[in-house]
C-alpha cells in the first residue's frame, strides 16, 4: 500500500518582522517534509487581517525563509499561497455546516449573554441552539459543539490531551457578514491543501479541539498534531518582541550565518540523540523525529548562538569568508570611503580576522584602522595603554626604532624590534606593544599587531606614532 505523502505547512501572518520562533517552526516542518521524496512543505500566508498585513512583511517572510534555505527552488516547497484567495471556499464550508445541522445562527450580543449569566466568564450559553434562525443582519454562525464527552487530541509531542466539551462554548465560525473566523479558515485551508501534519507553536494548542471538531464535522480525519514548546529568555519568560531581540532579520544584519542559525534553532526543543550539537543540515534533517521533541520550554541562549556562529565562521574557506564579509566592507554604512578600501589588503588580513570574529559585523572594528586615514580611538584603551611615563616613552622609542632604514619592514622584524625597545625600558613584550597598538589601531585588542604594522606600511605607522606622541606631549 502506498503511504500518504507527507504535507506540512507553515502559515505565518504578515504583521511584522519574522520571529525566531516562527523560523524554528518552519524548520521543523521543513525537516519532516524533506525526509520523503514526495514530502512537501506549503507556505501559506494568512493575510486576511487587512488592517495589519503589509506586502513588505510578506516579502520579508519569503526572504527570511530563503535565507534559512527554504524556498521555491526546492521541489519539497510549495507556495506561497494566500488565505484570502480561499475566501469563497470558507463561506461555502460555513454554509455546508449550517445545512448539515452542525452550525446555527445566533443573534445574541455579548451584553445579552452576560445578562443571562451569573458568571460572565462562563461564555456563551447556547441560547440560540434550537431557535432555528436563518441568516440575517446581526446573526453570526456558531458551531454546535457535541454534548457530553471530551475531544481527545493525540499530540505527537504532548501525548493524549483531553478537552471537555462542557468547557468549549459553541464558538463562532463566521461573522454576521459571512466572513469566516480564523478557526474555520485555518481548517478549510488545511483540507484544501491536503495537509497531513500540523506542526506549530504551543500557543495554538487551545485552538486545536475546535479545529479537530470541525475536521470531524466535515467527515474528515484530522491531521497529525504536534505543538512545539514555547521559547523563553534568560528569565524563563516567553520571548516577546517588546522585550527581547526576536526578529530573524536582526540576527542576519548582525552577521549571523544562516547555517549557524538553522543549526541552533533546530536544537530548541530537539536533539539529534548524540553528543554533537554542531551539525550541518544534511546530517541533522534525516535524524529529525517530531516524537523526539521535548515538551518543556526551550531557552534561547544568544551567547550559545554566538558561539555556534563563531564555530561556523572558522570553518569557512578564506574565499567564502571574504565573500560573506563583503556587505560590511563595501556597503554604504562602512566608516571609510569606498576609494580607501583595498581588497588585496583585506585578503591578506582575512585569515587573521576570521579566527577572531564571532559575527561578520565584527569585521569592521577589526580592520577599520587599515582603511581609515586615522584610527578610531577607544578612550578606555588609550587611558589604559598610555599611562604617564610608560606610554610616552614607549611610543617615542618605537618611533625612533621604526625609523631606522636598516630595519626590515616585516612582521618578524617588527616584533623583534619592539621586544628589544621594550626591554631597554624594562618592559616585557606584552606591555611594550600595548602603546604601539593603541597609537596605530586605536584599540588594545584586535588583529595580530606586527602583521598589521607590516600591512599598514612604514609611512602610515610612523605618522600615527607621531600623532600619538604629539597628543601625549600636549597632555603633559
Amino acid at each position: 500500500m502506498t503511504e500518504t505523502p507527507i504535507r506540512t505547512r507553515f502559515a505565518p501572518s504578515p504583521t511584522g518582522m519574522f520571529h525566531v520562533g516562527g523560523a524554528r517552526s518552519a524548520l521543523f516542518n521543513w525537516a519532516l517534509a524533506q525526509q520523503r521524496p514526495d514530502g512537501r512543505m506549503v507556505l501559506r500566508v494568512e493575510d486576511t487581517d487587512a488592517a495589519r498585513n503589509r506586502p513588505e512583511w510578506t516579502e520579508g517572510i519569503i526572504r527570511a525563509l530563503a535565507w534559512l534555505g527554504i524556498g521555491a527552488d526546492d521541489p519539497h516547497f510549495e507556495g506561497p499561497y494566500f488565505q484570502s484567495a480561499y475566501a469563497e471556499k470558507h463561506r461555502e464550508t460555513a454554509q455546508d455546516l449550517f445545512k448539515n445541522g452542525r452550525a446555527y445562527y445566533c443573534d445574541c450580543t455579548r451584553e445579552m449573554v452576560q445578562e443571562r449569566r451569573d458568571n460572565p466568564n462562563l461564555g456563551y450559553d447556547g441560547f440560540c441552539r434550537d431557535r432555528g434562525l436563518e441568516p440575517g443582519p446581526g446573526r453570526a454562525l456558531r458551531f454546535r459543539v457535541p454534548e457530553g464527552g471530551p475531544t481527545v487530541v493525540d499530540d505527537r509531542i504532548r501525548g493524549r490531551v483531553e478537552f471537555d466539551h462542557a468547557a468549549i462554548e459553541d464558538f463562532v465560525i463566521a461573522r454576521a457578514d459571512g466572513s469566516p473566523l480564523f478557526v474555520l479558515a485555518n481548517v478549510v485551508d488545511d483540507v484544501e491543501m491536503r495537509i497531513t501534519h500540523v506542526i506549530r507553536g504551543e500557543e495554538h494548542l487551545s485552538n486545536t479541539p475546535k479545529q479537530q471538531l470541525l475536521w470531524e464535522a466535515l467527515g474528515l480525519t484530522p491531521p497529525v498534531w504536534a505543538h512545539l514548546p514555547v521559547i523563553v529568555n534568560e528569565q524563563r519568560k516567553k520571548l516577546s518582541k517588546r522585550r527581547d531581540k526576536v526578529a530573524l532579520e536582526s540576527y542576519q544584519e548582525e552577521g549571523y550565518l544562516p547555517e549557524a542559525m538553522v543549526n541552533y534553532l533546530m536544537l530548541l526543543g530537539w536533539a539529534p540523540g548524540d553528543d554533537r550539537e554542531i551539525m550541518p543540515w544534511s546530517e541533522m534533517m534525516p535524524l529529525f523525529r517530531i516524537e523526539d521533541v521535548n515538551s518543556s520550554s526551550a531557552f534561547f541562549d544568544e551567547k550559545k548562538l554566538r558561539a555556534f556562529n563563531g564555530d561556523y565562521i572558522r570553518e569557512l574557506s578564506v574565499d567564502d569568508f571574504i565573500e560573506r564579509c563583503s556587505p560590511w566592507l563595501t556597503g554604504e554604512d562602512t566608516p571609510w570611503d569606498a576609494a580607501d578600501y583595498d581588497a588585496e589588503v583585506f585578503r591578506a588580513v582575512a585569515p587573521l580576522a576570521q579566527s577572531r570574529v564571532a559575527l561578520l559585523s565584527e569585521i569592521v572594528p577589526n580592520v577599520d584602522f587599515l582603511f581609515l586615514s586615522e584610527p578610531v580611538e577607544d578612550e578606555k584603551s588609550w587611558n589604559k595603554a598610555m599611562k604617564p611615563g610608560v606610554g610616552k616613552e614607549m611610543v617615542e622609542a618605537a618611533l625612533a626604532r621604526f625609523a631606522d632604514p636598516e630595519l626590515s619592514w616585516t612582521a618578524d622584524a617588527l616584533k623583534a624590534a619592539t621586544e628589544e625597545t621594550g626591554a631597554a625600558l624594562g618592559l616585557k613584550l606584552g606591555k611594550a606593544q600595548a602603546p604601539v597598538r593603541v597609537a596605530v589601531t586605536g584599540r588594545t585588542v584586535g588583529l595580530p599587531l606586527f602583521e598589521s604594522l607590516e600591512l599598514l606600511g612604514r609611512e602610515r605607522v610612523q605618522a600615527r606614532l607621531t600623532a600619538a606622541l604629539d597628543k601625549l606631549r600636549a597632555a603633559e
